[in-house]
C-alpha cells in the first residue's frame, strides 16, 4: 500500500464524512417563523352581541342586545336588535350616503354615518371604523396602519378619531394564523354628547365570502 493510496483514501473518507454531517444537520427552527399573513375581506357576514354604556342628561345609561353585520365591497348593513330579537335600528351605508331606520320613525339620512348614528341613537357607533376594526385592522393615532393578532395579553390601540380599542379574545386562540379573527372587541371614548362611552362587541358568527 503506497503513501499516495493512503492519502487518496483519507481524502475520500473526509468527503463522505462531510456529506454525512450535512445530511443529518438539524433543520432550521421554524418555531419562531412569522405567522401566516391575515388578509382583509371585503365581504363578510357577522352576528353577535353588543353592550353599550353612556350618559344621557348626566345619568348613566346601558343598552344590551345583539346585532348583524353584512358587508360587501360597496355596502354595509347593520341591524341592531333588542335582547328579545326585536329590530331597534337598521343602518344602511352606501357610497356617499347612510340611511338609519328606526321602528315608528321616518328614516334619517346623512353623508357621514358616524354623525348619523350619534344623532339618532344618542350615543356614537363608529360604523366607518368598525368596517376595519372588526377584522383587526385599522390606523393608529400616529396615522400608521396596525394589524391586531392573538396574544396572551390584550392588545390595545388608539385610533385616529380617539377610540381606544382592546382585542381581548379571538375566534382561534390556539394560534396566530390567517384564519384567526377577533371575537371580543372593547371600545372606549370620551364624547361631548354622551360622556364616557364604552362599547363591547362579541362576535358569535363569522362568515367571509
Amino acid at each position: 500500500m503506497t503513501i499516495e493510496f493512503i492519502r487518496r483514501s483519507a481524502a475520500a473518507c473526509l468527503v463522505m464524512l462531510a456529506a454525512g454531517c450535512a445530511s443529518i444537520a438539524p433543520q432550521e427552527n421554524t418555531g419562531n417563523a412569522p405567522a401566516a399573513e391575515r388578509r382583509y375581506s371585503d365581504a363578510i357576514d357577522l352576528g353577535g352581541r353588543l353592550s353599550v354604556r353612556y350618559q344621557r342628561d348626566d345619568r348613566d345609561e346601558a343598552l344590551h342586545g345583539s346585532f348583524t353585520w353584512n358587508q360587501t365591497e360597496r355596502r354595509v348593513t347593520v341591524t341592531l336588535l333588542s335582547p328579545l330579537g326585536q329590530t331597534l335600528a337598521v343602518i344602511d351605508i352606501k357610497p356617499g350616503i347612510a340611511v338609519l331606520t328606526q321602528s315608528g320613525k321616518p328614516p334619517m339620512t346623512a353623508a357621514d354615518v358616524d354623525i348619523l348614528t350619534e344623532q339618532a341613537l344618542g350615543w356614537p357607533l363608529p360604523v366607518s371604523g368598525l368596517r376595519d376594526w372588526l377584522q383587526g385592522f385599522g390606523r393608529g393615532a400616529d396615522g400608521k396602519s396596525f394589524v391586531a393578532r392573538p396574544s396572551r395579553d390584550t392588545e390595545r390601540f388608539i385610533t385616529r378619531d380617539g377610540w381606544s380599542l382592546s382585542y381581548g379574545e379571538w375566534q382561534d386562540e390556539a394560534a396566530d394564523t390567517a384564519q384567526s379573527h377577533p371575537k371580543r372587541i372593547d371600545l372606549a371614548r370620551n364624547t361631548q354628547q354622551a360622556g364616557p362611552v364604552s362599547i363591547r362587541i362579541v362576535i358569535d358568527n363569522w362568515q367571509s365570502h
